[in-house]
């Protein structure tokens, strides 16, 4: 098994604007969304044992919110990447892939 104690940790970041206060926390889930997609065509994974860092302040100059946010990955290989949902600690944690139609008909 890979050893990854000692893997370097790399901060992905966004930053920008939202305009709607009521859109925050959906907008929130899409950039995570998002960063997590760039993460995984690069090679990385999501560092489960690391909240993303997501801060968001108002301007009152101009009326908008200013978001920033960091999420942190570990390299782990391009194919590997697109089967795992993150590193816990030192573990990592494959997706689960959902039941198939005809393996929940095989169940009834």
């Amino acid at each position: 098994m890979e050893n990854l104690h000692h893997k370097p940790i790399k901060n992905f970041y966004l930053d920008g604007i939202i305009q709607d206060d009521s859109a925050i926390g959906r907008l929130k889930k899409e950039y995570i969304r998002l960063i997590k997609l760039e993460m995984k065509l690069s090679g990385y994974t999501p560092r489960l044992d690391i909240d993303p860092d997501f801060t968001i302040s108002y301007n009152h100059k101009k009326k908008y919110y200013e978001f920033e946010i960091t999420m942190y990955g570990t390299y782990i290989g391009k194919n590997k990447s697109q089967w795992t949902t993150g590193i816990d600690g030192t573990q990592i944690v494959p997706t689960h892939k959902s039941k198939s139609k005809e393996s929940l008909q095989d169940q009834a």
